[in-house]
C-alpha cells in the first residue's frame, strides 16, 4: 500500500517536470485554437456544395447568390467556432445541411421539407442572419 501511495504522489505533478507538463495542456489547446483560426482564413471561407446538395438546388429551383453563399460560409464558420460537427442551416425559407469539418452543404431543403419534418443527425442550428 506504501507502494501505492509513493507512486500516486509521483505522478501527481508534484516534481518539477511534471509541473511543466501541466502547464503545456492549455498551451497546446490555445495553439489549436489558433490552427483552427489559420485554416479557416487560408481556406478563406470557401463552402463547397456536394453533387447531392447541387442537384438538390436545381430540382428543387432554389437560387442561391454569390452573397447568399457567403452569408452561409459565414454561418458555417460560426458553427465551427461553437464546436459543431453537422448544423442545419436556416437561411429564409431554404435549409441546409453543412457538415462543419469538411466546410461541405451535404443537402438542400425549401420550406415544404423543413414545414413539420423532422431533421436529425444534426448537433447544431444556425440561422442565418439577413444580408
Amino acid at each position: 500500500m506504501a507502494d501505492m501511495a509513493l507512486h500516486l504522489t509521483g505522478a501527481s505533478g508534484v516534481s518539477g517536470s511534471a509541473a511543466a507538463g501541466l502547464g503545456a495542456v492549455p498551451a497546446a489547446a490555445r495553439a489549436g485554437e489558433g490552427f483552427a483560426r489559420v485554416l479557416d482564413a487560408k481556406l478563406g471561407g470557401e463552402l463547397r456544395f456536394s453533387a447531392h446538395a447541387q442537384a438538390r438546388l436545381k430540382s428543387r429551383e432554389l437560387p442561391l447568390s454569390d452573397e447568399d453563399r457567403g452569408r452561409l460560409a459565414a454561418a458555417t464558420s460560426e458553427a465551427a467556432r461553437k464546436g459543431a460537427r453537422e448544423a442545419l442551416l436556416l437561411m429564409g425559407d431554404m435549409g441546409f445541411i453543412v457538415s462543419v469539418p469538411s466546410r461541405t452543404v451535404i443537402t438542400a431543403l425549401d420550406g415544404s421539407r423543413l414545414d413539420g419534418g423532422v431533421i436529425t443527425g444534426i448537433d447544431a442550428a444556425v440561422l442565418v442572419p439577413e444580408a
